[in-house]
């Protein structure tokens, strides 16, 4: 299962920051930035305890997550983390596996997928006209 549009920008909302001035000195909007932004590009770090990620990296599909998380932020794949489907899937699985904990993310991909559908039924009655 593919990652939905939604979920493709909210992880690269969290995974696209600018690169920080390399002045020596820093200045507090860089700091607030520095603490928000789950991916350093200079460093090439991930703050797994980012409040942006939700903590998400925790619990029990955390090392699921970080292996999807991690491989979308080095994806050089056209479009970005295509050749993540695969972690993407196994992280999905595990929040099926643990509904107690992830229920809000599994009612968001419920949507998803009635959308989708609706939209599959809609494009077959154009066609049928």
């Amino acid at each position: 299962m593919s990652n939905s549009p939604k979920e493709e920008k909210e992880i690269a909302s969290v995974s696209e920051t600018e690169p920080t001035s390399e002045s020596p000195e820093t200045t507090a909007t860089e700091e607030e930035q520095d603490q928000t932004a789950a991916f350093d590009p200079v460093t090439g770090e991930i703050n797994w305890d980012c409040p942006c990620l939700g903590g998400m990296a925790k619990g029990p599909c955390g090392e699921e997550f970080k292996e999807a998380f991690s491989c979308f932020v080095k994806s050089g794949a056209e479009p970005k983390g295509i050749d993540c489907v695969e972690k993407f899937s196994a992280m999905q699985n595990c929040f099926r596996e643990h509904p107690e904990e992830y229920s809000d993310v599994l009612d968001d991909d419920d949507d998803d997928e009635e959308e989708e559908e609706e939209t599959k039924a809609e494009e077959k009655e154009a066609k049928a006209e």
